[in-house]
């Protein structure tokens, strides 16, 4: 999953969300800098990781992209999910994905000093461009995959993925509604989160 999902997982508690946030960025065991409810937003971060790479309809999704994409497919999925999440964004929150988005911002903004030193530009274009919200629409969805090209160390065709969603969106979406069922009960098992 990527940014949106996790903090949509991580339900109201600020501390586990912003852990959630950086997981990717704290490396081993390097989370025990951090308070404890951060620790675990960490540690939900990677249980995530782990439960969507096992999950049969993620494994499914990457399939269709991976002749495409090769091993960016995953990545690639991990954005596409949270199209899937903002574009229907009223049916899973009670707060609308503008506020969401902002409320978010802001807090981070005033722990930036905490951020691990890779996250810290990154969020900052995050921010700037509104990623939160451009998941919502397929032209913001090209736009981060657009930015997620240039990122990469060779070619790797983000953009291109988009035809490949625009074919099959709808099934995709049918699919995602599941798997997001699955992850939410997972979450919520595995932090008592109340989603």
């Amino acid at each position: 999953m990527n940014f949106l999902a996790h903090l949509y997982l991580s339900g109201d508690r600020e501390d586990l969300r912003f852990g959630n946030f950086i997981g990717d960025a704290v490396r081993g065991k390097n989370y025990s800098q951090y308070n404890q409810e951060v620790q675990k937003g960490i540690l939900l971060h990677r249980a995530i990781d782990t439960f969507t790479g096992q999950h049969p309809i993620f494994r499914k999704h990457c399939k269709v992209l991976y002749p495409e994409h090769g091993h960016y497919a995953r990545v690639i999925i991990d954005v596409i999910y949270d199209h899937f999440l903002a574009s229907n964004w009223n049916k899973y929150h009670r707060q609308s994905l503008p506020l969401f988005a902002l409320d978010f911002y802001q807090a981070v903004a005033l722990r930036e000093n905490e951020l691990p030193s890779r996250m810290k530009k990154l969020f900052q274009m995050m921010n700037q461009q509104n990623w939160l919200l451009q998941y919502a629409t397929l032209e913001g969805l090209h736009n981060i995959l657009f930015h997620m090209n240039k990122r990469t160390s060779f070619p790797s065709q983000f953009p291109e993925a988009i035809k490949v969603i625009e074919k099959q969106k709808e099934a995709m979406q049918i699919d995602f509604d599941t798997f997001f069922l699955d992850l939410k009960s997972f979450c919520k098992n595995h932090s008592e989160l109340h989603l």
